[in-house]
């Protein structure tokens, strides 16, 4: 037998050893794994209602004054480019009419939730992946944006403030968030 011929061989053998053995490391750790796994994003815009009727202070529900009419009519142009998939609004007529301008435009019917009553994780995990607007007041507002991105962050808005609106971001459950002011 030649001499020279071994070690050719060894060299072979070790090289798909070796090659087997990486092939199958790798093939282990991505077994389970997507491999580009396209990530799942959700994102929630939240405004409080536009301003309210405020001539009879004993009205606990009162609708938009003409001017909270104009802001809600400002909000849809504001979502014009954004692709929502559901509207939320607190049972009441000054958000349900916020809202309105918005939902024709979008055609979609806007839905109820009680603020006091939500399931913040519920409320995120069945819109996971969608674009979702909630229309709430001076103190859910910013309690529902805490409770989105898990944090006490924002204090209820100003009664004046009919501006301010909340843009939360959630990536592979992973929470961003930002406050803009739209005049």
């Amino acid at each position: 037998m030649n001499n020279t011929a071994l070690p050719k061989i060894s060299y072979r053998v070790k090289t798909i050893l070796i090659t087997a053995i990486c092939v199958g490391f790798f093939n282990c750790n991505t077994k389970d794994k997507e491999i580009n796994k396209e990530p799942i994003i959700s994102t929630f815009y939240l405004i409080r209602h536009a301003e309210k009727d405020r001539t009879d202070s004993t009205n606990r529900d009162p609708e938009l004054m003409q001017k909270g009419l104009d802001r809600a009519i400002r909000w849809a142009e504001v979502f014009d480019n954004v692709p929502l998939d559901a509207i939320y609004s607190t049972d009441y007529q000054r958000t349900k009419m916020t809202a309105a301008p918005t939902s024709v435009k979008k055609d979609l019917t806007t839905q109820f939730y009680d603020p006091s009553n939500i399931d913040v994780d519920t409320f995120k995990s069945d819109h996971e992946g969608m674009n979702v607007l909630v229309v709430g007041h001076s103190n859910t507002t910013p309690d529902f944006v805490n409770k989105l991105i898990g944090q006490e962050k924002y204090d209820a808005i100003d009664d004046a403030d009919n501006t301010s609106l909340f843009i939360v971001k959630i990536v592979d459950s992973v929470a961003t968030d930002i406050r803009l002011k739209i005049l």
